[in-house]
């Protein structure tokens, strides 16, 4: 890397601020850093413009710099940003989320997603009594506190007291579950998991498609849904259902994928999307549980929940009101799937078309998609998938992963597809003579390793 990741390594532990900014996520000719975004695109120190499928590690799903966005947050810089008291704002973008989450009757704001799913955990722990949590082995991250990282490939600096706790379960595999109550009884205070990620948890004979199913109520196959046995599973075992919903959130429904897959936890956690890359994350639930939190019942034990300086702070929380009123006026979300089935689509195409369906492929649903890289033997390979992002990169589209939003359109999407049909080509080259000596650089490698 050049001059600038040096400076940025030399006063920022890891080169940014979450490990999936760093060097080693990104392709050898990828940005070092970059200077501003506009709509669907992002700008290097050197003017370079690329069509960006990161959009801030999924925060922007309106484009970045969207001007009615933009004038919220900044009517809100206008009224003092923060206020000595609870402002009303506050009162507002609270409301407006109770309102628009089933089962959440009431909120916590945050900044970050670690800050709620944390408090999430502590509410379960703080109703029930119980200390363990379980969480799925295949959902790679739920936060950066010391009870979900310490049960990680990358411990170091956590006691192993305090993951001891956090239980692994199989997602989709409710057995695994089951067997955890069991050998647990009494002691599980909630499980916590994504909704979904590219693995649904419907059936294998579910094959309904979004254009059909805006939502999944009514299903015929929704007694085999997973989160459905979760929820009836916990419920019986008195612990709480929490779905994390940081990526599902405002991409697979408005109301999160909770309303999608027409299941309602006891908590869930929202953040990136809801603010259009503003700071905001909140954690919402019904009230029997997120009373703990409360100091308005005389001489009940406190607990203390959430309790941060900016986590209110009014210009995210404008930027919040704004990005509700653009989704129900912009048909967002109809716009990630729509778009993302024809991206998902279009890839595959080339692909086949090249022979290539083997080693190249599209995984996932439309709006929640991954590339999937192999080499000549047919197994995963971060060294062809990092060719293929530097390929990418070269024809002017950073994609390290698949975000899409309301700003990508019809010109963007024929960017992609004559960038990836270029890009392909250096792959099947590569798959013959060996991707080392089209590498520009390492490999790219997974963020939880427990070596550098």
């Amino acid at each position: 890397m050049g001059e600038l990741s040096d400076r940025l390594h030399k006063v920022i532990p890891g080169g940014a601020h979450t490990y999936s900014r760093g060097d080693d996520q990104f392709p050898g000719n990828a940005p070092e850093l970059l200077v501003r975004g506009e709509g669907a695109y992002v700008f290097d120190d050197k003017g370079r413009r690329f069509l960006d499928y990161g959009m801030a590690l999924r925060t922007v799903t309106l484009g970045y710099a969207n001007p009615r966005v933009n004038a919220a947050a900044i009517a809100e810089i206008e009224r003092g940003v923060s206020l000595t008291r609870a402002s009303m704002t506050e009162l507002q973008a609270a409301e407006a989320l109770v309102e628009l989450i089933p089962g959440a009757e009431m909120v916590k704001f945050a900044k970050h997603g670690s800050t709620v799913t944390t408090a999430a955990v502590k509410v379960a722990r703080a109703a029930t009594g119980r200390a363990y949590v379980c969480v799925p082995r295949q959902h790679p991250f739920f936060s950066f506190d010391d009870w979900f990282i310490g049960g990680t490939s990358i411990p170091r600096g956590v006691p192993a007291a305090f993951s001891s706790y956090t239980l692994k379960f199989d997602y989709g595999d409710i057995g695994s579950l089951e067997r955890l109550f069991a050998e647990h009884p009494g002691e599980i205070a909630c499980v916590i998991m994504e909704p979904a990620t590219t693995v649904m948890p419907c059936a294998a004979a579910c094959t309904r498609p979004i254009a059909a199913a805006p939502r999944c109520r009514g299903c015929p196959h929704g007694a085999a849904n997973f989160l459905h046995r979760v929820r009836n599973l916990t419920r019986r075992e008195g612990a709480l259902f929490i779905l994390d919903e940081m990526i599902t959130g405002f991409r697979w429904h408005l109301q999160g994928a909770q309303t999608y897959f027409d299941v309602e936890p006891d908590l869930s956690t929202f953040g990136k999307a809801m603010a259009n890359g503003f700071a905001l994350a909140a954690l919402v639930g019904k009230r029997e549980f997120m009373d703990v939190g409360g100091i308005r019942q005389p001489g009940a034990e406190r607990v203390f929940l959430i309790s941060t300086t900016h986590g209110a702070e009014m210009p995210a929380l404008g930027a919040f009101l704004e990005v509700l009123r653009r989704y129900r006026e912009d048909a967002v979300v109809e716009h990630l799937w729509r778009y993302g089935e024809r991206l998902f689509d279009g890839m595959n195409a080339l692909s086949k078309a090249k022979g290539l369906i083997d080693y190249f492929c599209m995984d996932g649903l439309a709006v929640s998609m991954n590339y999937i890289a192999r080499d000549r033997d047919g197994a995963p390979s971060m060294a062809m998938r990092t060719l293929f992002a530097q390929e990418m990169a070269r024809h002017g589209v950073l994609m390290p992963w698949i975000a899409v939003s309301r700003a990508h359109g019809d010109g963007e999407l024929d960017a992609t597809l004559q960038a990836a049909d270029q890009a392909l080509d250096i792959c099947a080259q590569a798959l013959d003579r060996g991707v080392g000596q089209y590498l520009q650089g390492a490999a790219v490698k997974p963020v939880f390793r427990q070596f550098n």
